[in-house]
């Protein structure tokens, strides 16, 4: 993995994240350098100074998409306020919860996120809500060009433990499957995103509860094919997407993006500083994602975070993609999400080694080649279910 800050791995994760969701090398550059002292003083103690530099990028892309929209010249705005967004999302995603500078960041990231969608994308993505247990998830949804021709295959998105569907979108894998044919929702679930910052929903370990809610609204809509919708999850979102499916059955097909089969088992190695974290303020972070209060109770609630008995349950197609040199999830939860899938009728593991990159977590080192073969994977997928069913 490239490491622009030597010894940081979670500043580092963070830096090729952006660069893989469409950052420029340049830009972040100019955002990382005057912080690398900040950076030698460990994940926690700089995110304060992370925060400055990459607020001051921000404003310099923001006032250049001013400038170009009041020219006219929308697609470079649109380009712009969404490289923006990708290095606000990534400077809020450092802070600690209790930062008072959080949800300005986030507000403001919702902000440039939308401008960018009005101004790059020509409507193909839009903001939607789904309908859950009397309030509604934030998302956002694409919809495929293939929708022109009749209902289209769709895909859930699935968040981890610190991202949004702010990133999901920065990450391009909607365009990946809109390519070929495939509609996607962007979903901020329970415990992630807007949802949790701004709504207060809390995560939970019956992640089918919300897996449910999002199936009935893509299968409510017109231009979606509700034979063929499933759902992919990527780091934490390898637990609750395998979760979802293995007692949600009518979805098509299921990915582990980083086969989270044990979370709770991970947290107690964190506990012993065994492995890597994926956010600074780590602790604090699952507290507030998960919803509780003592971290020595959360560790005994966090032991039913496991896909034990649960993956048994899948009988639709299962991938699991996962990084041989994973630093936060140890590459033998994958081997285990697959020998226990024995009632997938089409189970793969795909382990992305070190020689071809994206051996990272969820394969952040070269994120569009992980992407690019789970879209691969999923429309192979969905097209041999369509054959099987006409």
């Amino acid at each position: 993995m490239f490491e622009y800050f030597p010894g940081n791995y979670v500043w580092n994760l963070g830096v090729v994240a952006t660069l893989n969701s469409g950052g420029l090398i340049d830009e972040v550059d100019r955002a990382c350098r005057p912080i690398r002292e900040a950076a030698a003083r460990g994940e926690d103690a700089g995110t304060a100074d992370f925060l400055r530099a990459w607020t001051a990028l921000t404003d310099q892309l923001a006032a250049q998409a001013e400038a170009a929209e009041k020219a006219g010249h929308t697609r470079t705005a649109g380009r712009l306020y969404a490289r923006a967004t990708n290095y606000l999302c990534q400077a809020e995603r450092m802070l600690s919860n209790s930062d008072p500078n959080r949800l300005p960041a986030y507000r403001r990231v919702l902000d440039l996120q939308q401008k960018a969608f009005d101004l790059k994308d020509g409507g193909r993505v839009t903001r939607v809500a789904v309908p859950y247990e009397g309030t509604a998830l934030p998302a956002y949804f694409s919809a495929a060009p293939a929708t022109a021709d009749g209902p289209a295959p769709a895909i859930v998105l699935v968040n981890g433990l610190d991202s949004t569907k702010e990133h999901q979108y920065s990450s391009g894998h909607w365009e990946e499957l809109a390519a070929r044919g495939i509609s996607c929702l962007m979903l901020d679930q329970p415990g992630s995103g807007e949802a949790l910052r701004l709504q207060g929903l809390t995560a939970r370990i019956d992640a089918e509860a919300w897996g449910s809610a999002a199936f009935d609204w893509l299968a409510a809509r017109p231009d979606v094919d509700s034979a063929r919708i499933g759902i992919v999850g990527w780091s934490l979102g390898g637990y609750y997407a395998p979760r979802v499916a293995a007692f949600e059955h009518r979805y098509a097909l299921v990915v582990a993006w980083g086969a989270n089969h044990n979370w709770g088992a991970v947290q107690r190695r964190r506990l012993e500083r065994e492995g890597e974290r994926p956010v600074p303020h780590y602790w604090e972070h699952v507290l507030w994602v998960w919803g509780h209060t003592d971290l020595r109770e959360f560790i005994d609630f966090a032991d039913g975070v496991h896909l034990d008995g649960a993956v048994e349950r899948i009988t639709a197609p299962f991938l699991i993609a996962h990084g041989a040199n994973d630093r936060q999830i140890p590459v033998r939860y994958a081997h285990r999400s697959y020998d226990q899938a024995v009632n997938s009728p089409k189970r793969e593991l795909r382990i992305f080694t070190p020689e071809e990159g994206a051996t990272e977590h969820i394969g952040l080192d070269h994120l569009p080649h992980v992407s690019t073969f789970i879209a691969d994977w999923v429309t192979d997928t969905f097209t041999e279910l369509g054959k099987a069913a006409s």
